[in-house]
């Protein structure tokens, strides 16, 4: 599965949407982001686009109580039924912050609000 990231947003799936939303830009196989919203006041992620479409990403992000927050995560996407992306996302937190999940996000179809 070739994809090519580039102008594509993402934002948690409506059941655990936090008001997070990521604008992805692609190059070739580099990848980068930029998130904000809800309770991150900034974040990024930078990595990889493997062929067949996972990520591989480091991030950092800083919270509204000033907690900074680096990790990395592994985005395998998964492809829905409209013709959209699914990104599943097995995270890993580092330092005082440490913890792994798993999120689902899902690709925003609808247009950017001005601002």
């Amino acid at each position: 599965m070739s994809i090519d990231y580039d102008g594509r947003r993402f934002r948690k799936l409506a059941s655990t949407d936090d008001g997070v939303t990521a604008r992805y830009h692609q190059e070739d196989d580099l990848v980068w982001a930029d998130f904000a919203g809800g309770p991150v006041r900034r974040g990024s992620v930078n990595g990889v686009c493997d062929p067949d479409g996972t990520l591989r990403l480091a991030y950092t992000m800083v919270l509204d109580g000033g907690d900074v927050i680096a990790g990395h995560t592994v985005n395998t996407p998964e492809q829905t039924a409209d013709g959209g992306l699914v990104l599943r996302e097995e995270w890993e937190r580092y330092g005082p912050h440490a913890e792994t999940g798993v999120s689902y996000l899902a690709e925003v179809t609808e247009p950017e609000e001005a601002g």
